[in-house]
């Protein structure tokens, strides 16, 4: 058995994404998603000149020894743009061989370990009324968590808070919009929109938030005591994680749970945290950290000190990475909840798929592969759009995180 062609896919129905498509000489093919948001034509040029070429006349059976071969053979290793083309292999030869097998990827993996995926979805608002209305609505389409962003008085484009409701894309023009940030504002405010939260929806519902790297070390030590009565099931990214050393002071000061982990793209970008349990989840893709293979190694790792998997989920990723996540997700022993931002409608007629949303659970269907498929000629209607991520500055111009 060997690979007979591979081929690289943008379109953007909506947003952009970048798909590979691996094909056999037995005619079975399996597809993989290869989208870095903003980014996207580095990584179409990565696959196209260095890796494409040498997939064919592979045998697709042996997925370790060709994720090996990507990742030691390259030299120059890591790095968002790598990861992304590896993972794309990878997850399209897992695709093909559970197709060969007759069988969902998950029994591949293992079989079940849970007979639903919980995820929580994204509800925002201009203000904190609106927010709570937003998660009233949320808990009303069946979610049992809900992460919770709010506008803040003085911030103009605070992060989280979209253009709309249920398919939210950041990446919105050629060139960076520019938005303006206030900790100060955001840390007096943050609390008051979980007290109203759980003044309305009281204690049933999980509530999650997310902080987006805009802190620093105390400052978000300062924001999880304080989030301390409301009894978040996590707090996402609360400050940059290259020093992975930060989170022992934030550790010392809060027992908020802590989930970091969607811009690591290997398990040495999150060693530390996991062995030394300065987090409660990690967030890593099968995107950004090459595939399925290496994103089991580091639920594996993690697993040790009892940290679970909260695995990114925006529409910054194609439903091929959604689907592949799912039976990841009813595999994995030390599951604990998967993000689940919804595709436009566009996107799904693009991204055929066989998961499906019920009563706050996903399940990832019963087809072979991972499930989903992508239609060409569908997808050659929307062409690539140059778009990019908003960035942000503090009030006195300093560039910030976004």
């Amino acid at each position: 058995m060997r690979i007979v062609d591979a081929k690289v896919i943008v379109t953007c129905p909506g947003r952009n994404f970048v798909t590979l498509k691996i094909v056999t000489d037995q005619g079975v093919h399996g597809i993989g998603d290869a989208t870095l948001n903003g980014r996207e034509q580095a990584v179409v040029a990565y696959l196209n000149e260095h890796v494409v070429p040498l997939l064919i006349g592979r045998d697709p059976r042996k997925i370790e020894d060709t994720w090996q071969f990507l990742y030691r053979g390259a030299y120059w290793r890591r790095g968002p743009v790598t990861m992304r083309a590896i993972a794309a292999v990878d997850v399209a030869l897992w695709d093909i061989k559970a197709k060969m097998a007759g069988l969902p990827l998950y029994d591949m993996l293992g079989g079940k370990s849970r007979e639903g995926v919980l995820v929580y979805g994204h509800a925002n608002g201009g203000d904190i009324a609106e927010t709570v209305d937003e998660v009233e609505r949320y808990v009303g389409l069946g979610y049992k968590a809900v992460r919770a962003q709010s506008g803040i008085p003085g911030v103009d484009k605070a992060y989280g808070v979209g253009r709309g409701q249920m398919y939210y894309e950041p990446a919105d023009a050629t060139l960076p919009t520019e938005t303006v940030w206030s900790t100060s504002k955001y840390l007096n405010h943050a609390p008051k929109l979980f007290d109203a939260l759980r003044e309305r929806v009281g204690f049933g519902v999980e509530l999650l938030h997310d902080a987006h790297h805009r802190l620093t070390p105390m400052e978000a030590a300062r924001l999880g005591r304080s989030l301390e009565p409301y009894n978040l099931f996590w707090l996402e990214d609360v400050t940059p994680a290259e020093n992975q050393e930060a989170f022992r002071l934030i550790r010392q000061h809060t027992t908020t749970p802590l989930a970091v982990g969607e811009v690591f793209n290997t398990i040495w970008d999150c060693k530390d945290l996991i062995q030394e349990q300065l987090i409660d989840f990690i967030r890593a893709t099968i995107v950004g950290a090459g595939g399925i293979t290496h994103l089991r190694r580091i639920a594996d790792f993690a697993s040790v000190w009892q940290i679970r998997t909260g695995c990114h989920g925006a529409t910054d990723l194609s439903p091929v990475t959604m689907g592949a996540a799912l039976h990841f997700d009813s595999w994995v022993p030390n599951f604990g909840i998967q993000e689940y931002m919804r595709h436009s409608p566009e996107t799904d007629a693009v991204f055929p798929h066989a998961y499906r949303f019920e009563d706050g659970l996903l399940s990832p269907g019963e087809a072979s592969g991972h499930g989903v498929d992508i239609d060409e000629a569908l997808a050659a209607k929307y062409p690539y759009e140059p778009k990019q991520l908003p960035v942000a500055r503090l009030e006195d111009g300093t560039m910030w995180n976004w």
